[in-house]
């Protein structure tokens, strides 16, 4: 049962699909800024997470997506700005009055409780949800991330992962409105965290409750979100959903942050139209490679992006598994400095007049190949006019 007494696998139905952009708002961050003495934490942060999302914050250390989860959660009070849950002001609502539920790195387990006692904490402070008895949510929950029957077990004999679910399952024993996840797989092996993640997405759909998860892996982000907020300096850089932000990043930060990527600079020679593509011709330092700038094959995926003249200096990404071996047209001589075999692909690194670049392969590369890559699949990120 869920926190309103509906059966999960019918909640699980209802939550098959992400929810779209004219889903109910459940929070709002409204110009929200966090300072330390001075010191810049988040600045400038507006964003909207709608009800039953999974939204990811993600970025590198130091970019405030932590702080962020703090605001949310009321464990820091913003210096400006406005937090809302559903359109109600929470900004000076302390955490115990905002109806969340916070899954922490370290899990925070009580260690002289028993599994199903950590389950059963919130408890002390809020009747289960759909009028159920806490033995009977305790049980509930504990099945519902996969450790039945281990109630009685003390939390030192579980494994790391196994922890982690139990404080999944304490933070949303008491029906939260929200849930709150702070690198919670970060101390786990590569494999385990990948297994993890699908736990915690099955979860999250059949609660259908709203999440806001951080993590520095960019990966994750990607494999279970809604919507992803990459992080820079304190304030999002981009906010879309996963493919968006892969093949369409909104800047040279977001491009080279989340996966591999070959970013190239130059200055737009020629942009003729054509009865498909506007194709642009770009020089690189006497070399000219032409990308795509009007809308996809498709008819969709360009329509926000800078439309260069020539004379501007343009800059375009275009990921490894875009690039071609051995293709003769649009197309460089680069060197092969070294090769990552990575099972399924083979990562190459290569050198082009002082240019790093990296494609995807089967095969190790040697000596000079010619790389190149179709207009369709190269990604304007800026046009500087000069």
């Amino acid at each position: 049962m869920d926190s309103n007494g509906d059966d999960l696998s019918t909640t699980a139905r209802n939550r098959a699909h992400a929810p779209g952009p004219d889903a109910p708002v459940a929070v709002e961050l409204a110009g929200v800024a966090k300072r330390y003495d001075g010191a810049v934490a988040v600045e400038d942060v507006n964003l909207e997470i709608r009800e039953g999302e999974f939204f990811t914050l993600v970025g590198p250390s130091g970019c405030g997506k932590t702080t962020t989860l703090r605001l949310i959660a009321g464990f820091e009070t913003a210096t400006e700005g406005t937090v809302r849950f559903g359109g109600r002001d929470v900004s000076g609502l302390p955490p115990e009055d905002r109806d969340v539920g916070v899954v922490f790195q370290n899990y925070a387990l009580f260690p002289h409780m028993t599994v199903g006692e950590n389950v059963a904490y919130g408890l002390n402070f809020a009747d289960p949800p759909g009028g159920v008895t806490r033995e009977e949510r305790v049980a509930e929950l504990l099945e519902l991330v996969d450790l039945p029957g281990t109630a009685d077990r003390d939390p030192d004999s579980l494994s790391g992962g196994q922890r982690q679910r139990v404080a999944m399952a304490r933070a949303i024993a008491p029906g939260p409105d929200l849930l709150l996840l702070d690198e919670p797989m970060s101390a786990l092996d590569a494999q385990l965290r990948e297994r993890l993640r699908v736990q915690i997405r099955t979860i999250q759909r059949e609660l259908g409750i709203t999440t806001v998860y951080v993590t520095h892996d960019q990966e994750e982000a990607l494999a279970i979100s809604d919507r992803v907020a990459v992080m820079r300096g304190g304030t999002p850089d981009q906010v879309a959903p996963p493919r968006t932000v892969y093949r369409e990043p909104d800047s040279r930060f977001v491009a080279e942050f989340v996966g591999d990527n070959n970013v190239f600079s130059g200055t737009a020679v020629d942009a003729a139209g054509s009865t498909g593509n506007d194709v642009l011709a770009v020089d690189i330092d006497g070399e000219t490679l032409r990308v795509a700038t009007g809308p996809g094959a498709d008819g969709t995926g360009r329509g926000d992006e800078p439309n260069p003249d020539s004379g501007d200096r343009v800059t375009f990404c275009v990921r490894p598994e875009h690039l071609e071996i051995d293709r003769s047209s649009n197309a460089v001589r680069a060197t092969v400095e070294s090769a990552e075999f990575l099972g399924e692909t083979t990562r190459v690194h290569l050198d082009w007049d002082g240019t790093p670049l990296v494609v995807r392969t089967r095969d190790p590369l040697t000596g000079t190949v010619a790389v190149g890559f179709h207009p369709d699949d190269a990604h304007v990120i800026d046009v500087e006019r000069l």
